[in-house]
């Protein structure tokens, strides 16, 4: 099959299977955690931010049902991973050797402009409203809050992902392209 979905001129016309792997061959190291409590319908702008990013790995703790429409097919494209548990997503971590971030505005976050983001982690966010459960906080190596000027407590989580996720291509990806 020929995909014409949501993709740029450069795959228009070729099959899912070789975006795949093309994507695959130039994607970056950062995967994306959602922990996924309450079929927040912000997970398909996450999975969204995470193709345009190049991640290539999105995982899934909790439930496998999201709202899959706001992704605009882009999670196609992408390797989707699901943990029934925060357990088995930390293991699963363990192994591929990836850090864990939370990205909570909690007390005792870090701002985002005060930290480093690790070439090799999974940033983890959590459902609009409740945010990330104690139990993936407590699995997590550090908390990461993005700064905020005006008088909401909160921005988007979609929009929050897009904006850690773009910190840590600026810092791993962007700037070596630049050199």
């Amino acid at each position: 099959m020929n995909d014409l979905r949501n993709v740029t001129d450069e795959f228009k016309g070729k099959s899912e299977e070789s975006i795949v792997a093309e994507l695959d061959n130039r994607g970056v190291e950062l995967e994306i955690g959602i922990e996924n409590l309450e079929r927040d319908f912000n997970m398909g702008t996450i999975v969204r931010n995470a193709n345009a990013f190049g991640v290539r790995h999105v995982h899934v703790i909790g439930s496998k049902q999201w709202n899959k429409r706001g992704a605009m097919a882009t999670d196609k494209y992408l390797h989707v991973h699901y943990y029934s548990t925060v357990n088995d997503f930390a293991l699963a971590m363990e192994e591929r050797n990836k850090e864990i971030i939370a990205v909570d505005n909690i007390e005792g976050s870090v701002g985002l402009s005060k930290t480093h983001l690790p070439t090799h982690c999974v940033l983890v966010f959590g459902a609009e409203g409740p945010g990330l459960s104690e139990e993936l906080l407590k699995v997590a190596t550090k908390i990461v809050a993005i700064e905020q000027l005006g008088s909401t407590r909160s921005i988007n989580v979609g929009v929050a992902a897009g904006i850690v996720m773009y910190a840590w291509l600026s810092v791993h990806r962007l700037q070596m392209l630049n050199t």
